[in-house]
């Protein structure tokens, strides 16, 4: 029987370790998404910084490997595309 190769022991300590921070990534984007809707909808002050923080947290997923980029995008588009709605 062939030895395990090292890197493979490797990935497989790191398998855990980076589909937490995935989970984390992705779960703190959600987070800012529903805030900045939630901002949006009940015309708050806030709702422009709301949405800017939304879009630097997707695009920290998208880093991390948390979000497709274009799925990230089309979130982003929308958000704006909400934001620019409510303030006419």
């Amino acid at each position: 029987m062939a030895k395990k190769k090292r890197s493979a022991l490797k990935r497989i300590r790191q398998a855990p370790r980076r589909a937490e921070i995935k989970v984390l990534t992705r779960s703190s984007a959600r987070t800012a998404v529903k805030s900045a809707r939630a901002a949006i909808d009940s015309n708050a002050e806030g709702a422009a910084d709301a949405v800017r923080a939304a879009a630097s947290a997707l695009d920290k997923a998208v880093k991390r490997g948390g979000i497709h980029k274009n799925a990230a995008a089309r979130k982003k588009s929308r958000l704006a595309k909400r934001a620019g709605k409510s303030s006419v």
